[in-house]
């Protein structure tokens, strides 16, 4: 296959999507990981402690350029085939049997990932633009380093109502794209047997659950002040 043929073949663009899917998979799982930290309770030290780590070390920030690239390709790409699903679904068939086939959220991908693109939009204005171009304060770890406070910038974003609300929203969207994305990706590379296929749609379902559910937890903590 072609450079061409993987961006514009119908089964490149299922292959770019799952490989990109994956990598955008693993991503969650790291930023996930980081999120976590505000749950040490000991006022944001162990969070910031990584979060300089990931911004300032040479191998996260090559992967965060590999980041931004993989998610405007997953986009772009799921829009070229939700458009081509759309032309070929103008001619009708002879007899319908409507949607038993599949769930509501496997026909809803587009939408599903329109509102994940609004929430990129309004995630990094809030946080990855400050800590790059704009600047935030700064404070000093134990061990005498001065780093960005990120997680003063959580505490303060997250104080008003309708950023919890809106976060909220799309990780309920993010964890329907992920019960059919999680699986999609992984049958698009060939993992798809019936020895493996229910550990694996279980697994998937599990992760579309536990994902976006930390996710959510992050601003509902800092609002209901679960975490000092």
């Amino acid at each position: 296959m072609t450079w061409k043929q993987a961006f514009t073949s119908s089964v490149g663009k299922k292959l770019v999507m799952g490989l990109t899917g994956i990598f955008l998979i693993l991503f969650l799982i790291v930023h996930a990981g980081l999120n976590a930290c505000i749950w040490a309770n000991d006022g944001g030290i162990m969070f910031n402690r990584a979060a300089n780590f990931m911004g300032s070390n040479v191998i996260p920030r090559i992967l965060e350029i590999g980041l931004f690239l993989f998610i405007f390709i997953h986009i772009i790409q799921g829009y070229v085939l939700e458009a081509g699903n759309r032309s070929k679904r103008k001619i009708g068939y002879a007899v319908s049997y409507g949607n038993r086939g599949s769930k509501w959220y496997s026909r809803s991908m587009a939408i599903l990932g329109t509102i994940l693109l609004l929430f990129f939009i309004v995630h990094w204005k809030q946080f990855w633009i400050p800590s790059r171009f704009t600047g935030i304060e700064e404070t000093t770890l134990p061990n005498g380093i001065q780093v960005h406070n990120l997680y003063a910038l959580m505490q303060s974003t997250f104080s008003e109502l309708w950023v919890v609300i809106f976060y909220v929203i799309c990780c309920i969207s993010l964890g329907y794209h992920l019960a059919h994305g999680f699986q999609s990706a992984f049958k698009t590379i060939g993992v798809h047997n019936k020895k493996y296929q229910q550990a694996l749609s279980s697994f998937g379902y599990g992760f579309a659950i536990v994902i976006p559910l930390i996710f959510a937890l992050m601003p509902i903590s800092f609002y209901f002040h679960w975490i000092h």
